[in-house]
């Protein structure tokens, strides 16, 4: 007697917004299956929520045509991959040519996203990794790590490990990256005038 074996069918990224499981958590795409998003602990939505303000606050006070959505995925080149990121910064002017947005608050083109940020977690590898490749083969302009808990190898945050904010910017379609650590200054492209430290971002304070 023998069996067959039902292989289960990957996701492309249409199936993925189109039939998003409805049971209040949140999930990824992941070479084309569902991956559930773990639950945040305190310090990573407390960071979250400050930098999220700092950044709104510099948008209105600049009067950039920015905004900062609730939740938006982003659609990689990389084949059946989506990811929600924990803080994106789009850009109204060049949303309007993004066929994602309107229909399932996504995006798929690098131009409609000026900053993606990722707040290290257990799975730092993807932010160093898999994500660093798809937000720049995206085009993406600015990707920052906030890795507070300087969970990332030393290869990308030095020695010794310490909390580190890695900024990195789109430079002839490379990520060329900046470390911030203790009282340095972040320096962004994208918000060339913020005046902001990188402990203050750790601590959720200015």
């Amino acid at each position: 007697m023998t069996t067959t074996q039902t292989i289960p069918k990957l996701l492309s990224f249409d199936d993925y917004i189109n039939d998003y499981p409805e049971d209040g958590k949140q999930y990824q795409l992941i070479e084309g299956k569902l991956v559930e998003m773990m639950r945040p602990i305190g310090k990573h939505e407390e960071i979250g929520g400050f930098i999220a303000l700092e950044l709104g606050l510099e948008i209105r006070r600049l009067q950039l045509p920015y905004f900062i959505p609730n939740t938006a995925a982003i659609k990689a080149k990389r084949a059946n991959t989506g990811y929600i990121p924990d803080l994106i910064i789009l850009d109204r002017e060049n949303l309007v040519n993004d066929p994602y947005w309107e229909k399932a608050s996504s995006i798929s083109l690098g131009t409609s996203a000026k900053l993606v940020i990722e707040i290290v977690s257990s799975n730092w590898r993807d932010d160093y990794l898999k994500k660093f490749d798809d937000y720049e083969a995206l085009g993406i302009e600015e990707y920052w790590i906030i890795d507070y808990l300087a969970k990332g190898a030393a290869r990308y945050i030095g020695t010794p490990k310490e909390p580190t904010i890695s900024i990195y910017q789109l430079i002839d379609g490379e990520y060329y990256p900046s470390l911030f650590k203790g009282e340095n200054c972040l320096i962004s492209r994208v918000f060339p005038e913020l005046v902001l430290t990188a402990n203050q971002v750790f601590q959720a304070s200015s």
